[in-house]
């Protein structure tokens, strides 16, 4: 199993939930990490937490759907950090409604959000990874993106947006060494899918998000001749 210290990695979506429970599980594993979300106080505690870990760890507070906030936070992590090995395209919304009822501009912001935000940070980061001719990007789609549903049409959209999106960067950037998977978790209990009243808070049956952690890190210690093309996480008992 390849050996995760003092990588780099650049998270997005962090402060919270997946992102939150994937930086600490990479501090753990002694991988330097930056997170970004919107809300710099519930990023600065999350760095707190990394860094009681003994790594470094920094921030940046900006929209992912907005590309020119995107290129220059992107750029000050890398430098922060002095290098990028992985990438977690974690960042996303979701509003539930039906087709004809939820108002434009909010199946809009998750387009915008869950797949061109993806694809600006991406964007930023893929020429080091090329660069140096190795890397890991890690594309969080949801089982949304394998099956439609009523009432997250828009949700669901760019789930599948971001599968199809995913997989064409994977064959484009397998000759540069560079890893490329889509997860496809099922409902997770965090701040956003109790919000959305997905689920009972504190069930045992619910997946947790250090359960997807885990599962990250798993498919990042695979030898680098092997790639976790894709993985779908489901809790066993529904």
């Amino acid at each position: 199993m390849s050996n995760l210290k003092n990588k780099k990695a650049i998270i997005t979506g962090g402060g919270r939930g997946l992102g939150k429970a994937t930086a600490l599980a990479f501090a753990k594993e002694g991988i330097d990490v930056a997170i970004t979300g919107r809300t710099e106080e519930v990023l600065k505690a999350v760095v707190s937490e990394i860094e009681a870990l003994g790594v470094k760890a920094t921030y940046a507070v900006f929209d992912v759907g907005n590309y020119e906030d995107v290129k220059p936070s992107i750029k000050n992590l890398i430098d922060t950090l002095g290098g990028v090995d992985i990438l977690v395209n974690n960042a996303g919304i979701c509003t539930v409604g039906s087709f004809n009822d939820m108002p434009v501009e909010q199946w809009s912001a998750m387009i915008q959000v869950n797949v061109m935000g993806m694809y600006y940070v991406t964007k930023e980061v893929l020429p080091h990874l090329i660069n140096q001719n190795e890397g890991d990007i890690i594309n969080v789609s949801s089982t949304a993106g394998l099956n439609g549903n009523p009432n997250i049409s828009g949700y669901s959209a760019s789930k599948f947006a971001v599968i199809g999106m995913s997989e064409s960067l994977m064959k484009e950037v397998r000759k540069n060494n560079i890893r490329v998977n889509t997860l496809t978790p099922s409902t997770i209990e965090t701040d956003m899918t109790l919000g959305l009243d997905m689920m009972e808070k504190g069930s045992e049956h619910i997946l947790q998000p250090e359960d997807f952690a885990e599962l990250i890190v798993a498919g990042l210690k695979l030898p680098r001749r092997a790639m976790l093309k894709g993985a779908s996480l489901w809790t066993t008992n529904p």
